[in-house]
């Protein structure tokens, strides 16, 4: 219960200062706890923002793996589901999406108790790998052009966490409204164009 009081507290500090300007003494505050009581949970800030972002992680791979393992769409359609799939988990938490994505660096990880770090680890395999199968399947089915899967996974997601960055730098600068949606949908349009077989 106190390490869910601090983690509450943390998100709401995160989400008013950012991860920068955030202090392990904020969050305390927020909690109403002594800044070293909080440190008998999580070894620093980075580990508190870790644990946070896993919620995160767990929604991603529970959509992905969702959209590779519905056998009535074909290969095509699950490019198409998978889309959605993306910006529904940066709908439920746009600010944490975009603090996961500029978080996920070998330097932070390193400031992780190494059971958080492989956690991480492992989620970011788990998604990976069910992108990377989904594009297998049209492989196998004749449908895609025969690449290494894991190049499309990481074509995918790199997409994704570009655009979903740009979309924060735009807001930063007021530059309008929130174009991620019909963007990240030209984006997989075009992939899915260009992996088709003619």
């Amino acid at each position: 219960m106190r390490r869910q009081q601090i983690m509450d507290a943390a998100k709401k500090v995160f989400a008013s200062n950012g991860f920068g300007c955030a202090t392990v003494e904020n969050i305390a505050e927020q909690a109403e706890l002594s800044p070293a009581t909080l440190y008998l949970y999580f070894k620093n800030k980075d580990e508190l923002f870790a644990s946070l972002n896993l919620r995160m992680l767990e929604a991603l791979i529970a959509k992905v793996e969702n959209v590779r393992d519905e056998k009535k769409l074909s290969p095509e359609k699950k490019i198409k589901a998978l889309e959605k799939a993306l910006y529904e988990v940066y709908l439920t938490d746009p600010l944490n999406v975009v603090n996961v994505l500029r978080f996920q660096s070998k330097e932070r990880l390193r400031n992780l108790s190494p059971e958080l770090a492989s956690q991480i680890r492992d989620y970011t395999k788990k998604y990976m790998k069910a992108i990377a199968e989904i594009f297998e399947d049209g492989v196998r089915e004749g449908i895609f052009l025969d690449r290494h899967p894991a190049a499309f996974a990481d074509t995918v997601w790199s997409l994704f966490a570009g655009l979903v960055l740009l979309e924060d730098t735009k807001k930063g600068l007021k530059q309008g409204k929130d174009l991620l949606e019909p963007t990240l949908e030209l984006a997989l349009e075009i992939i899915s164009r260009g992996i088709k077989k003619n």
